[in-house]
């Protein structure tokens, strides 16, 4: 019995999910539905052979090594302690207000993700560095809890963002451009981030107690603690910006200066930095898993010809291009409750770029407004990657109280979203100048 490719596509995206409800691994998944339905329209042995040769391609080519390099760069900055010296430092300046240590948090949460690029391992850092300091000055669960779980997915957001990395390479958009696009974004987040933790604190003010004013010497000395974070971003960044180094090019230089900064300063030992190095290879190996599963699965779309029918479908609503917009964004608001980030970029981003292309929107500032959604999931029940990771590292708190105290970041994060479609210069100023 034959079936027609509109079947057998409709047939690999209902095995695609199955799979991955029953937990196997998103890029295997992808990989074997991809070659599975490749070869039943094509042939077994092309598809044995795009296997192959798509395998060797990805994990050797030049571009993708930003990936491993920026991760390299984060997992040194982790384990040198530059994310405390953030905390820190922005504690002593303002964690006397009343939210000072949350606020402190979204700020240190900020710098740090200049320096990681990865939602989770913000995520995960803080939970360790911020929490304890929040619940020892009497904080509520709820709020401690919410506050880390929206800074982490400033990671997403600020270069060097490996979700935006993602995006540019399977759309084929200047990746430096992309991680200067983020920029004026981010510093949004941060600031209605802060604006939020403001109006929880008026509205409850017995909630969020203040810490005690730090002495100018303690804010001084603190200041002096953050020189290694703030040289390395303004390094790799500037380079970037200035067109001194390609993205691939800042990743390496990236790496070198945050082992050769933590080596002066006599925190990375050997131990440490084979630990950083074992670190970022098996979260690399995961990133690229997922991404030859994901470029196997499009060979399979593309032979369905399903992105050429979802644009016909989209642009034949007879919507305004705004219209469609949301309804996409609607779209990965609920895939969002589903999957993770990272596969729900590479999954649908090859399927919808054509049909937003085809409407006139921008692909640099489509990718901006992609990664705020993506984000978006990470604190969104019933999944929230983010929220995942903090029940991991702090045993006693409740899913429950974690998703109640990232609701108002949710609402925060969806104004910031309306802000970005109403208003694209905001992304697109910056990369614009370079």
């Amino acid at each position: 019995m034959d079936f027609s490719p509109d079947t057998v596509a409709i047939i690999g995206f209902v095995v695609l999910f199955t799979l991955m409800l029953l937990r196997v691994p998103v890029g295997m998944a992808m990989g074997l539905v991809g070659v599975t339905g490749f070869g039943y329209l094509v042939g077994g042995e092309p598809a044995l052979k795009m296997v192959g040769q798509t395998s060797m391609r990805i994990v050797t080519d030049y571009t993708f090594g930003v990936i491993p390099m920026f991760l390299l760069m984060g997992a040194i900055a982790s384990r040198t302690g530059m994310s405390r010296e953030l905390f820190q430092a922005a504690n002593r300046f303002v964690g006397h207000w009343r939210g000072g240590l949350g606020i402190a948090t979204i700020a240190a949460c900020a710098g740090f993700a200049a320096i990681s690029g990865s939602s989770v391992a913000t995520a995960a850092t803080f939970s360790t560095v911020a929490y304890p300091e929040m619940r020892r000055f009497g904080y509520p669960k709820s709020f401690a809890t919410g506050v880390i779980a929206a800074g982490g997915t400033l990671g997403a957001m600020f270069p060097p963002s490996i979700v935006l990395a993602v995006y540019g390479l399977i759309t084929q958009q200047d990746i430096g451009k992309l991680f200067i696009a983020g920029i004026l974004p981010g510093l949004l987040a941060v600031c209605m981030y802060i604006g939020t933790i403001a109006i929880i604190g008026r509205v409850r003010p017995g909630w969020l107690p203040a810490a005690r004013v730090a002495s100018w010497h303690d804010r001084w000395q603190a200041v002096k603690d953050v020189w290694a974070p703030l040289l390395l971003f303004v390094f790799v960044i500037g380079g970037l910006y200035g067109g001194l180094f390609t993205p691939t090019e800042a990743g390496g230089m990236g790496a070198g200066g945050a082992a050769l900064i933590s080596m002066a300063r006599g925190r990375l030992s050997r131990a440490d930095l084979l630990e950083s190095l074992l670190q970022a290879t098996r979260t690399a190996a995961a990133v690229f898993t997922v991404l030859i599963g994901a470029i196997l699965f499009g060979y399979f779309l593309t032979v369905t010809q399903t992105p050429q029918k979802v644009t016909e479908f989209i642009t034949g609503l007879g919507l305004s291009p705004i219209g469609a917009l949301v309804v996409i964004m609607l779209m990965y608001l609920v895939l969002g409750c589903l999957m993770d980030a990272m596969a729900m970029v590479i999954l649908t981003v090859p399927i919808i770029f054509p049909a937003v292309t085809a409407m006139g929107f921008d692909p640099i500032w489509f990718g901006i407004i992609i990664v705020m959604t993506v984000e978006l999931g990470l604190i969104h029940p019933p999944v929230g990657m983010n929220v995942f990771v903090i029940k991991t590292v702090v045993q006693d708190v409740s899913f429950s109280t974690i998703f109640k105290g990232v609701l108002p970041f949710v609402v925060t994060d969806i104004c910031r979203l309306a802000i970005l479609i109403a208003f694209p210069a905001i992304a697109l100023w910056l990369p614009g100048r370079m």
